[in-house]
């Protein structure tokens, strides 16, 4: 009589590879919202520079991000964050924040964003 071995995951397995599983799920839901707030502020920076390119001056630049950024529910940085350089006839807005995204109790993730209108 041959038995051959059993091949699977215990039920012990399972469960760690699921808490494993549901804490990845866990943080990408949470980081989410951080990072579609990351894309909008990029978003608005670069049609911010080519509004720079069309002679806009850095306060009107700085006045539209409010704007823009009010309509796109964005609360990590404002106007006044951003730098504004403009180098032979091409603007240059960078924008540098970190975000706090709490995960469970007192655990966060902490992740720092670096937007900036070049490409």
């Amino acid at each position: 009589m041959n038995r051959t071995s059993q091949r699977g995951i215990s039920l012990v397995g399972l469960l760690i590879i699921g808490a494993f599983a549901v804490f990845v799920l866990l943080l990408g839901f949470r980081s989410v919202p951080a990072v579609t707030e990351f894309m909008a502020i990029e978003r608005i920076i670069k049609v911010l520079a080519t509004e720079g390119d069309n002679g806009a001056s850095p306060s009107e630049m700085r006045q539209g991000f409010n704007k823009r950024g009010e309509i796109d529910n964005v609360s990590s940085i404002n106007g006044a964050d951003l730098s504004i350089v403009k180098e032979g006839g091409k603007t240059l807005i960078e924008a540098e924040y970190s975000r706090k995204i709490p995960v469970v109790a007192n655990v966060s993730l902490l992740v720092d964003f670096h937007a900036s209108s070049a490409d």
